[in-house]
Order: C-alpha cells, then structure tokens, then sequence
C-alpha cells in the first residue's frame, strides 16, 4: 500500500482529480459542456453527427454535453477540430 502524498506535495493533476471527486468541477465542467453543445447547434450537427466526425459515439456526446464525465483534453482536441473552433486553455493567477 503507497501512502498518499501531503497536499503540498500534489501536482495539479492530483489537485484537479480532488476537486473533481469533491464536486468542485460543476461551473467548470458545464461551461465546457454548454461551449460544445452551442457550436454543435449552431454548426446544424447532431450528436450523432458530431460523434461520427470525433470518432466516438452519441452517447458519449451526449454525456459530454449534459456533464456527465469530464471530457479528456484530446477528445475535446478532437471535437474542436471537428467543429472547426480553436481549443483555448488558460491559466490565469487566483484573485482574493
């Protein structure tokens, strides 16, 4: 058994997985969700339409899209291109 590393000791990858398990992820992770389904609409697609071009299926549109499970960052790579939109990531400093 591997004893769990202290919270100063984490890397932002164990803090976002944490924040994922507490239920810290709703605004984040629906606004990623919210951002797909608009483009999707306004590009004409259905999910099923977007799946195929991603290479995935319906289903996991459809997740996606209602927030089910956060989306891995080559999927949303891959839906981006799909839609033809650029994927921006951005870190920005905490205020307060």
């Amino acid at each position: 058994m591997t004893a769990k590393p202290k919270a100063e000791e984490k890397g932002p990858v164990e803090r976002l997985h944490e924040r994922i398990v507490a239920g810290d992820r709703g605004w984040f992770f629906a606004r990623i969700a919210d951002r797909v389904a608009e483009q999707r609409t306004a590009k004409g697609l259905s999910q099923r339409e977007l799946a195929e071009l991603v290479g995935t299926t319906q289903s996991a549109i459809a997740r996606l899209e209602r927030g089910g499970r956060p989306p891995r960052i080559d999927t949303l790579l891959n839906i981006a291109d799909a839609l033809d939109c650029e994927l921006v990531v951005e870190l920005k400093p905490r205020t307060g």
